[in-house]
């Protein structure tokens, strides 16, 4: 923001040259980005931050230098802006009639509107002194009631605009949204076309101004004008800003509004442009303000802000700093205070950012320097984040490669059929309208761009959805395998290819390795991706987490993948809830290891996860490991049912084991099979 340095004065006496108050309004968080000599005085520019709206005002910098330099007064007019010009407001006029118009505001994107009428005004220039500081703070003058109002806004930062009130239709203001269909020919003479997100400033008829950007050609104050009805308003930040970004206007007024103005300061910008307008008859003002904010009582410890700005800070300095900057103190206790922050400061929200403006006004310059002392924190991603990166080192080592995607795409037949598919509004790219619900979708697009054949992919990333009525993000882990597992090479052409079981042995190592608990069973509801007899849920304690089988014959066409590929998807938050926080180790034995070896008959329909289970918790002191070596169907195997031969590995630690115990350790995993309706061969 650009002004000459005499507006500063105006508002506070200091002894600060120019480049002093930009330096120490630099210290204070208000970069100083130039100082320009216009016609023999001093122009700041000012760098204002985005949630510092207060800064974009001479009279808001006046209060930033006024809290720093303890030798600096602030002057008549201050304290005049600091009362609202309350006292300087001129009365409305009694002895001749002045319409008062009535105001509705019909959105919740405007807080506040507040508007008065003036009558036999004479539009001509404004006053030579106006137009100098408007044309040193960049500014073109135009006329007097333009540049009144820009004059004020650079004052007070609060925009006001006026209107021809002749040429409003009704004699009356209405705020609303924009009806499909609408147009308007802003002041800059362009037709621009509306839509319904955008608020606007009406008539009984039509748009006649884009709220908080930009007035309408058609109620434009001429040199003709005699009666004028001069807006001030609050419009919610971020309406502003759509608007202002849909139709690609930017000016002085939504530059303010969308850093947020002072809701209180609204009525006081009318009464500041009524007092520097001079005798003219003006009605009453017209103040609809529906819904007034509450304010925030913060609680703020002395104590808590030396601890954090590591440098002394006495309860009174404290209060002095903040009592500076407009918020309200209420002592609670000793050193401890209820803060109340002004109206024109929504940025703040908490005690450390009252402790920010403390350390700020006391001076960041005079934090002593010291060296770091305490326990220093262990780097690195912990937790949850941890545990994902473990997951993804481990698939990376199970030898699937990494695919990453964009989340946004089109719709593939291997979205989740349980997710009602949603997208960002106002994308037309067909290929990016809807946010992914899966992450095979992109592993097949991977697959197809890679040849097709031969490949073993995964992806972790974010997929979206619509269930039950709610909105969902989740992390998939998402698994692709097709083709040869390994290329083949002289000693062996006939390299083992990608299957069911395969996936499900990669899967049972990657929970192994991550202190997940994982079951595989038939689904109580089949996913149509995925082969109606060649598919099993994945199960944890927590519940279903995923799913893996062979992909259905009519996806994979549409999907343009193999019939033999084999998928696999895991809800990543899902499997952490159920992963072991707890690791528990045990000592490597010396001894040497003891082999024992059953072969029982046992009906087909008994899962092998159950028979695995069983197996494990029937020896597990014992058992250090045991495998499926061999299954027989054929001549002398009842019909339904086959052969199974499992080698049991046993290992005691500090001693052999003896024949005796480990024959010990098989009868009891042979009594156990027992109960499955195993019978040993």
């Amino acid at each position: 923001m650009k002004f000459p340095y005499s507006m500063l004065q105006d508002f506070v006496q200091t002894k600060l040259t120019a480049a002093e108050a930009g330096d120490l309004l630099t210290m204070a968080g208000f970069e100083l980005e130039g100082i320009e000599e216009v016609n023999g005085e001093p122009v700041l520019d000012i760098k204002v931050m985005s949630n510092r709206g207060d800064g974009l005002s001479v009279f808001g910098l006046a209060r930033e230098v006024l809290a720093k330099d303890q030798d600096a007064e602030p002057t008549d007019l201050y304290r005049a802006a600091s009362d609202r010009f309350t006292h300087s407001a001129s009365n409305p006029n009694t002895q001749h009639p002045i319409p008062t118009p009535s105001v509705s505001i019909e959105t919740p994107a405007c807080t506040r509107y507040a508007c008065r009428i003036y009558v036999d005004i004479k539009n001509g220039a404004s006053p030579a002194w106006i137009q100098e500081r408007l044309m040193k703070a960049g500014q073109r003058p135009i006329s007097l009631l333009v540049d009144l109002t820009n004059y004020v806004m650079l004052e007070l930062g609060q925009p006001l605009h006026a209107f021809d009130f002749d040429k409003l239709k009704g004699g009356c203001i209405v705020v609303r949204q924009a009806k499909q269909g609408e147009k308007i020919t802003t002041l800059d003479g362009v037709e621009r076309e509306l839509t319904p997100n955008m608020m606007m400033i009406c008539d009984a008829e039509r748009p006649v101004a884009v709220a908080g950007v930009m007035g309408g050609a058609d109620t434009e104050v001429s040199a003709a004008a005699t009666r004028v009805l001069l807006e001030s308003a609050h419009f919610v930040s971020t309406s502003v800003r759509a608007t202002r970004r849909a139709l690609g206007l930017n000016t002085e007024a939504s530059y303010r509004f969308e850093r947020s103005v002072d809701p209180e300061g609204v009525v006081a910008a009318i009464h500041r442009f009524t007092q520097l307008l001079g005798e003219v008859e003006g009605g009453e003002i017209v103040d609809v303000y529906p819904s007034p904010p509450k304010p925030k009582h913060i609680k703020l410890r002395s104590a808590r802000a030396t601890l954090l700005l590591g440098m002394p800070i006495q309860p009174d300095e404290a209060k002095r700093h903040l009592s500076h900057l407009g918020f309200e103190l209420k002592d609670e206790a000793q050193g401890q205070f209820q803060v109340t922050p002004p109206s024109w400061r929504p940025d703040i929200d908490r005690e450390e950012d009252l402790i920010e403006e403390i350390g700020r006004v006391h001076g960041y310059e005079r934090i002593p320097e010291a060296l770091p002392h305490g326990s220093t924190t262990l780097g690195g991603a912990q937790g949850y984040e941890a545990w994902k990166d473990q997951v993804r080192e481990t698939v990376l080592r199970l030898a699937f490669t990494q695919t990453i995607s964009h989340t946004l795409r089109d719709k593939s037949p291997l979205d989740n059929p349980r997710f009602a598919p949603i997208g960002p509004r106002g994308i037309n790219d067909p290929e990016m309208m809807w946010l992914r619900s899966s992450t095979l979708a992109s592993l097949a697009d991977a697959a197809r761009r890679n040849g097709g054949r031969d490949l073993h992919l995964f992806e972790m990333g974010q997929v979206f959805g619509k269930e039950k009525g709610r909105i969902v993000e989740r992390t998939s882990l998402g698994m692709l395998s097709q083709g040869a597992l390994q290329g083949a090479w002289w000693n062996d052409k006939h390299a083992a290819a990608a299957s069911f079981f395969t996936l499900k042995g990669a899967l049972e190592q990657l929970a192994q390795i991550t202190l997940t608990g994982i079951e595989f069973r038939a689904p109580s509801n089949t996913d149509s991706r995925l082969h109606p007899t060649r598919q099993a849920e994945i199960l944890a304690p927590s519940g279903t987490i995923g799913v893996i089988g062979q992909i259905d014959p009519d996806t994979a066409e549409k999907a343009g993948l193999p019939e033999d590929t084999i998928l696999a998807e895991i809800d990543i938050q899902g499997a952490y809830g159920s992963a072991r926080q707890d690791i528990h180790v045990r000592q490597i034995s010396r001894n040497p290891a003891v082999r024992r070896d059953i072969a029982f008959l046992i009906d087909k329909s008994v899962p092998f996860e159950k028979v695995s289970r069983t197996v494990a918790e029937a020896s597990r002191d014992l058992l250090e490991r045991h495998w499926l070596f061999d299954i027989y169907e054929g001549k002398g195997v009842p019909e339904g049912k086959h052969s199974l031969a499992i080698a049991l590995q046993l290992r005691k630690v500090g001693v052999n084991l003896t024949d005796e115990e480990a024959n010990q350790a098989r009868e009891k995993v042979v009594q156990a099979l027992a109960t499955l309706g195993a019978t040993p061969r």
